[in-house]
């Protein structure tokens, strides 16, 4: 087979997107030595992943709205000359949208631009209302990667549910409990002193990240002498979050570090003493993982996709409860007993996630769409 993957998401720095594309690729270059694979984006790269494969570079327009156009008008032309079988595509709307001569997949990772419209920009709203129904109809398989995720495209976008195979992400190998120098070195680099709290994720409002500081500010009351350290760039209406820290006097306690390249995260999640993350709505979920496998005890919500991430390793929270999660926050600072077991149980919980199954799943949906 030739296997088509666009790639783009790496190419912009695409969050859990582009983590999920890298992961893949990576490990389908392991296991698979029989079929050609052609990654499609839009700038040369020296990532390893692009080493193995064939290097398909489709330049982006330098005109404004690049991306929109690059997706949606370039790539669904240029496509039809590259002699594919088969396209994946790890983004729900796009060239796949449109009718094009070959085996097609996507990946939707959740449906978020139909349940949160309002914490996205007017041309991403138009561009799903237009394209969504009509992606998912006219391609041959679609990925997930939460049987809750299935749930949702199943109620919101009318599929049936044979179309839909859930593989399940993972936490990158790299992700481990390190020695202390490590440590050590990403603690003075983003100046954290000794004892934090820690979030991971986008400053965007589906994280919550308003409830997780208000949550803090009744722990400071109770005499807990952490900071709060908030990693991620911002996106979407972020404001609040500030604001919120700002107004409860915080300015001193919250460390807010900016993006935080994925060579640092490791030590990051090791440095921490506990990892909360209060989102309204996942799909998957990858830093309460990502925590575990580090060997640092999670709070979590209880709603959405988390709780089948997570599952009995972690401590789960009605995200909207702000005294609930001072409460457990509180509890597993306290506690060494309880931090111990939810260490030795993320550990083991992180273990059942495997990029490289990931990689097999989708090479036997590949397979399974091509035979056909």
């Amino acid at each position: 087979m030739r296997i088509g993957i666009i790639t783009d998401s790496i190419d912009g720095k695409g969050g859990g997107i582009g983590v999920y594309v890298y992961n893949l690729i990576k490990n389908l270059n392991i296991i698979d030595k029989e079929n050609k694979y052609y990654l499609i984006h839009y700038m040369r790269t020296d990532l390893d992943i692009y080493k193995s494969n064939k290097e398909i570079v489709i330049h982006r327009p330098k005109i404004p709205l690049k991306s929109a156009i690059w997706r949606y008008g370039i790539l669904p032309r240029k496509l039809r000359n590259q002699g594919i079988d088969l396209i994946h595509d790890p983004y729900e709307i796009g060239p796949l949208s449109f009718d094009i001569p070959f085996k097609k997949i996507i990946t939707i990772h959740d449906v978020t631009p139909l349940l949160f419209p309002k914490l996205y920009g007017l041309i991403g709203i138009m561009l799903h209302k237009i394209l969504y129904k009509k992606t998912v109809r006219n391609v041959d398989k679609i990925i997930t990667c939460s049987t809750f995720s299935k749930k949702d495209i199943i109620k919101y976008l009318k599929v049936s549910q044979e179309k839909i195979k859930v593989i399940y992400n993972a936490a990158d190998e790299k992700f481990k409990p390190l020695k202390q120098k490590e440590i050590i070195e990403v603690r003075q680099k983003y100046n954290l002193g000794a004892q934090f709290i820690l979030y991971v994720g986008l400053l965007h409002p589906r994280k919550n990240i308003p409830s997780l500081i208000k949550a803090y500010h009744k722990l400071k009351k109770e005499g807990m002498g952490n900071k709060l350290v908030i990693a991620g760039k911002r996106s979407g209406k972020y404001k609040e979050i500030f604001k919120t820290v700002e107004r409860l006097n915080l300015q001193k306690n919250v460390i807010f570090t900016g993006y935080v390249p994925d060579e640092d995260l490791p030590a990051l999640y090791n440095a921490a003493d506990l990892f909360v993350y209060p989102s309204l709505y996942e799909g998957f979920g990858l830093p309460p993982l990502e925590a575990m496998a580090c060997g640092t005890p999670v709070i979590t919500s209880n709603t959405s996709s988390l709780p089948e991430v997570v599952g009995n390793a972690g401590i789960m929270i009605d995200p909207y409860d702000v005294d609930g999660l001072a409460k457990a926050m509180y509890k597993v600072l306290r506690n060494d007993r309880l931090r111990d077991d939810m260490i030795k149980k993320g550990l083991k919980r992180a273990k059942m996630f495997s990029w490289e199954k990931a990689a097999k799943e989708t090479l036997d949906v590949y397979e399974e769409i091509c035979s056909h």
